[in-house]
């Protein structure tokens, strides 16, 4: 149905909570970057307005250290922009410091814990290889 693949890569050894909390931020940075990927609001039996959602489903994989980076690194190589969340984002507590802390590190040094993609299928599944679908 869809010739796009929106995929999210997680460290496997992280705790749920990081796991959770990286997956809502990459999710957000996806969106930002394909507004067109948001439904219709949602209105159930009785009228009431809920926010609309993605239309397209989001294959969720994890992997160790070594393949999030070689994700990294294929993604770059191919010109794909992703959501990136790197292990030292969870010691600040707001966007800027986000960002500051995120400029500290270069793709051959940043320890990823997460990241997140939408391109063609084939071509997001060629740089998520060796990550498996998350438990």
């Amino acid at each position: 149905m869809f010739d796009t693949k929106f995929a999210i890569v997680l460290k496997d050894d992280l705790p749920v909570w990081q796991k959770l909390n990286v997956t809502a931020f990459l999710t957000s940075g996806i969106i930002a970057q394909f507004p067109d990927i948001i439904g219709e609001p949602y209105r159930d039996r009785a009228g009431n307005l809920y926010n609309p959602l993605s239309v397209q489903p989001v294959i969720v994989l994890s992997a160790d250290q070594s393949v999030l980076g070689s994700i990294h690194r294929r993604a770059l190589e191919r010109g794909i922009e992703t959501s990136l969340y790197v292990e030292e984002m969870f010691s600040t507590g707001h966007d800027v410091a986000n960002r500051a802390v995120f400029a500290e590190f270069a793709p051959e040094d940043a320890k990823v814990v997460g990241i997140a993609l939408r391109a063609d299928k084939k071509l997001v599944d060629k740089i998520t290889k060796g990550a498996r679908m998350h438990p």
